[in-house]
C-alpha cells in the first residue's frame, strides 16, 4: 500500500501570523485532537528545529528519538484513501540550504493547511522517507503562510531533491507529460523541463543521467489503486507531449523516488492533439509497419481474457488499419495458429473497408514462437510477384517474412521483408546477450546477428523495404549492421526529430520500429511518417476491461497497441 512523507519545524516567527487565544476543541476520550489547543499544550515548546531532525544528509540523524517540532501544515493528506497524515514546514529556517525544513506527519489528528502546529512524534525513517511516526500531540496554535519556493528543472549535476523534501515548492517553468504507463492504477505522471525525454541510444546528445535530472513524477496524493475517476483524462485523455505551467505542491519520497504532491489544481494544456491521420507520406503505393500488441483469438493467452476484450481489440486494430489504409502492412505480434487470428483480422477489416480489400500472405516459415509476422495487402493496388519467401537460419526466433510485390501498373517491383527482432528482456540471456550496460538491454548481440542474416537476404531480393519491430533504437548496434549493409532509415530522412519515436519505455521515446530501404528503392521513397496513435495515449484506453474505466473505451484507433505504424509513400513508376 503506497505511503507517505514527512517534516520537521523551528518555533514560527516573524511572517507567521499567529492566533493561540482560542478556546480548547472538545473531544471524545481517546479521539485524535481537532482545532486550536490549548494555551497550555501550546506553550509546550519545540525540542528541535525541522532542519535539525531532517539533517543534511539522507538520513535523519535523530533516529529513534521522540522531537517536538513547530511548524505551519503546507499540505493536508489525512483521508485514510490518501498517505493519512500532513506536511509541516518551518517558516524561518535555517541557513543550511543542505537541510530540509519540511517534515511529513503520519497522523489523522485533524489539522487542516495553514495551521501552524506542535507536533510530537518519534523521527523515523520510513522507506528513504524523513517522517514522524508515531505521533503523540499535534497541537494547533494559531495559523501561518509559507510561499512556495521556485524551483527550476533540470536540477544541477549531483543535486538531488532530498534538500528540498517535504517543502511546497513551486515549478514556474513548461513541463512536458512524458510517462503516465501508472496514470490508471496510481494516478502518476512524469513530466520533463526542455520537452519530452527521448532514449540515450536513439539519437545522439542525450545522456541517462540528463534524462533524470530534467523529470519530475507528479503523483496524487493518494494510496488509491484503480480508481474509478482517473485523473487528467477528462474533457479527453492526457496525451504525452501535453504541457503544464506553474504546478505548485509538495516534494515527497516514496517507492525509491522524489514526487510532486500537487497542493493546487493541475491543469495540462492539450499541445500535442490526437492527429487524425498519418502526415502525408505522398508516393502512388504506401507501405505500413505496426505490431498489432498480441493479436490473438485463443482467449487467456497473451492478449484478451474474454470474448468481449477480443472483440475490443479486434475493432482497435481495424480502427488503426483503416486509419493507415496502406496498400502492403507488415504486421508483428500475430498469434502463430495457422492462420486463424490473421484471417479473422482480415475479415474484419474488409467488413469495414469493403469486401476483398485486402488478402493476406501466407508465410512459408512461421516458426515455433507463440506470434509471427505477417502481411497483408490490397489486392486491386498491389499484386505479389513470386512466392513468399522466408530464411531458415537458426538466429530467428520468428523468421522474417519476404515477399515481392508490384504496383498493378507498374514495372518496378519491391520486396517486403517483415521482421520482429529479439526482444530487449533479459530472460536466460548470458555471455554477450547479456545486458552489457550500454544501454541496448539484452540479446543485443543476437540482435545483430539477425540484422546481418537481414542484410544477406536482402541482397537477394529486388529493391528491399526492410521494416518491422527491431527492438533495437536508431543508434544501437544492430541498426548500424543495417546501415551499413546498404539499407538507409527512411523516417530519420523525412520526419522531423521531434516526432520521430515510436515508442515510450520508462518514460523515454524511442524508435523502435523502422522502414529501411535499399539504395535504388529509396530514390523511390516520396515520404515517410510515423503515426502517433499508441505511444501518446495512456494504457486506460486500450481494449482491456479489467481496471479500464468503462467510459474510456472507444472503438478506435488509439492505443490500439503501445507502438505507433510507421508508413512511407513509394513513387514507382507505371504506364
Amino acid at each position: 500500500m503506497r505511503r507517505r512523507a514527512v517534516l520537521t519545524a523551528a518555533v514560527l516567527a516573524a511572517g507567521c501570523l499567529l492566533t493561540t487565544n482560542a478556546p480548547p476543541a472538545v473531544a471524545a476520550p481517546g479521539a485524535p485532537v481537532a482545532g486550536p489547543s490549548s494555551a497550555a499544550a501550546c506553550d509546550t515548546p519545540a525540542t528541535h528545529e525541522i532542519a535539525e531532525v531532517q539533517g543534511p544528509g539522507d538520513t535523519t540523524p535523530l533516529a529513534g528519538q521522540t522531537v517536538r517540532v513547530d511548524g505551519v501544515v503546507t499540505g493536508d493528506f489525512q483521508r485514510t484513501d490518501q498517505l493519512s497524515g500532513f506536511f509541516v514546514q518551518d517558516p524561518t529556517p535555517d541557513a543550511d540550504p543542505a537541510t530540509s525544513d519540511g517534515l511529513f506527519v503520519f497522523s489523522t489528528m485533524e489539522t487542516k493547511v495553514g495551521d501552524r502546529v506542535l507536533v510530537t512524534g518519534r523521527a523515523v525513517e520510513f522507506n528513504g522517507l524523513t517522517e514522524l511516526s508515531p505521533v503523540t500531540a499535534v497541537d494547533v496554535c494559531g495559523t501561518g503562510t509559507i510561499q512556495p519556493a521556485g524551483y527550476d528543472l533540470p536540477r544541477a549535476d549531483g543535486v538531488t531533491f532530498e534538500r528540498n523534501e517535504n517543502t511546497l515548492v513551486t515549478f514556474p517553468q513548461r513541463l512536458t507529460a512524458t510517462e503516465h504507463f501508472q496514470l490508471g492504477r496510481f494516478g502518476e505522471v512524469t513530466v520533463s523541463a526542455q520537452g519530452r525525454l527521448f532514449q540515450p541510444t536513439d539519437r545522439s546528445g542525450v545522456t541517462q543521467a540528463g534524462n533524470d535530472r530534467r523529470r519530475l513524477l507528479v503523483d496524487d496524493g493518494s494510496t488509491r489503486q484503480n480508481p474509478p475517476t482517473v485523473p487528467y483524462t477528462s474533457p479527453q485523455a492526457l496525451r504525452l507531449g501535453d504541457t503544464v505551467t506553474g504546478l505548485t505542491g509538495v516534494l515527497h519520497y516514496g517507492f525509491n523516488l522524489y514526487r510532486l504532491q500537487p497542493t493546487e489544481p493541475v491543469t495540462f494544456t492539450r499541445s500535442n492533439p490526437r492527429p487524425a491521420a498519418p502526415p502525408a507520406v505522398g508516393g502512388n503505393v504506401r507501405v505500413a509497419s505496426f505490431n498489432t500488441l498480441n493479436w490473438f483469438t485463443t482467449l487467456g493467452s497473451r492478449s484478451a481474457t474474454t470474448a468481449v476484450e477480443r472483440d475490443r481489440q479486434l475493432a482497435k486494430l481495424v480502427g488503426a488499419l483503416t486509419g493507415l489504409n496502406a496498400d502492403v502492412v507488415g504486421l508483428m505480434e500475430v498469434e502463430n495458429n495457422g492462420d486463424v487470428a490473421l484471417g479473422e483480422l482480415v475479415s474484419a477489416l474488409n467488413a469495414k473497408v469493403g469486401a476483398g480489400t485486402y488478402a493476406w500472405i501466407k508465410h512459408p516459415l512461421p516458426g515455433t514462437d507463440q506470434i509471427h509476422v505477417a502481411l497483408i495487402y490490397k489486392a486491386k493496388n498491389v499484386r505479389p510477384v513470386g512466392a513468399a519467401k522466408s530464411s531458415a537460419e537458426p538466429v530467428f526466433e520468428r523468421p522474417p517474412l519476404v515477399q515481392t510485390f508490384m504496383r498493378k501498373r507498374a514495372s518496378v517491383p519491391f520486396t517486403v521483408i517483415v521482421n520482429h527482432f529479439k526482444s530487449k528482456s533479459c530472460g536466460d540471456a548470458t555471455g554477450a546477450d547479456a545486458d552489457q550496460g550500454d544501454g541496448q538491454g539484452c540479446w543485443n548481440a543476437r540482435r545483430q546477428t539477425q540484422a546481418a542474416a537481414i542484410v544477406r537476404l536482402s541482397t537477394k531480393v529486388l529493391n528491399p523495404l526492410v521494416l518491422g519491430d527491431l527492438n533495437s533504437y536508431s543508434e544501437e548496434d544492430p541498426i548500424k549492421v543495417l546501415e551499413r549493409g546498404g539499407l538507409a532509415g527512411q523516417t530519420e530522412r523525412f520526419v522531423p526529430q521531434a516526432q520521430r519515436y515510436s515508442y515510450v519505455f520508462d518514460g523515454q521515446a524511442g524508435e523502435l520500429d523502422h522502414m529501411l530501404a535499399g539504395r535504388l528503392l529509396s530514390h523511390m521513397v516520396a515520404g515517410a511518417s510515423i503515426w502517433h496513435i499508441n505511444s501518446d495515449e495512456p494504457l486506460i484506453l486500450d481494449y482491456n476491461t479489467e481496471f479500464n474505466p468503462p467510459a474510456l473505451y472507444a472503438p478506435d484507433a488509439y492505443r490500439s497497441s503501445d507502438h505507433d505504424p510507421v508508413v512511407v509513400g513509394l513513387r514507382l513508376p507505371g504506364v
